[in-house]
């Protein structure tokens, strides 16, 4: 794709935006969980994870090498699977109480899938290597 990298860097946008967004609403609780907070750090931060692989992956998709195209696989694929994992933790039901899903959750997800397609599809020409 030939603007995969642009892609890639505002899928991570995205990501960083949505870890502000409220994620669930607990109506047990009565409060809604982000990714910086939940009810007495029970799920813990997982956005600063999540920024911090969402800015790792935005360096390597703006840099016109072969090695952090590749590295940029690892990045993305760590942060599909702590997306993954962060969604079914944070929406699970317990107690038979179930948390409502919110905009923030989805589009942590979306991104975080739309971030590993940009890694997996990256802008042909490569500069100085081979």
């Amino acid at each position: 794709m030939k603007y995969s990298h642009y892609f890639g860097v505002g899928a991570a946008v995205l990501m960083v935006a949505s870890c502000f967004l409220e994620w669930t609403w607990y109506p047990d609780l009565d409060q809604y969980f982000t990714a910086f907070y939940s009810h007495e750090n029970i799920y813990g931060k997982p956005g600063k994870a999540l920024i911090f692989f969402a800015a790792v992956a935005s360096v390597f998709y703006l840099v016109p090498k072969l090695w952090p195209k590749r590295g940029n696989l690892l990045v993305c694929a760590l942060n599909l699977g702590y997306a993954l994992k962060t969604f079914i933790l944070f929406t699970s039901c317990y107690r038979a109480i179930c948390p409502d899903k919110q905009f923030g959750i989805w589009l942590m997800l979306i991104s975080s899938f739309a971030m590993m397609l940009a890694a997996v599809l990256p802008k042909g020409e490569v500069k100085g290597e081979r």
